[in-house]
């Protein structure tokens, strides 16, 4: 079984900055894809930025220029840099990985959410 225990987030004004924390735990043997989605009242959940093992990652058009995900292998962490916060980035933000965990096969696994508000 794998939990995902994820932080950072909270209340900023538009403009701000937040740090998003996801860490993995439990009988992980490898992640391969580590990804944050969002959700704004009313909206589906949307991607917002993935990495997979070796590094290379990709974002949301929206996005783009303002985030920037980073993950610690040996931590089993994946991190959201999140600057310009604009009011439209409100939403609950959730880790979601891929990975191979005893004696599970290659499973994707989610948070339980993490709530970002900008203020304008």
């Amino acid at each position: 079984q794998v939990q995902l225990v994820e932080s950072g987030g909270g209340l900023v004004q538009a403009g701000g900055s937040l740090r998003l924390s996801c860490a993995a735990s439990g009988s992980i043997f490898s992640i391969n894809v580590m990804a944050w989605y969002r959700q704004a009242p009313g909206k589906q959940r949307e991607l917002v930025a993935a990495i997979i093992s070796g590094g290379s990652s990709n974002y949301a058009d929206s996005v783009k220029g303002r985030f920037t995900i980073s993950r610690d292998n040996a931590k089993n962490t994946v991190y959201l840099q999140m600057n310009s916060l604009k009011p439209e980035d409100t939403g609950v933000y959730y880790c979601k990985i891929q990975a191979l965990a005893i004696p599970e096969p290659l499973v994707w696994y989610w948070g339980q959410g993490t709530q970002v508000t900008v203020s304008s």
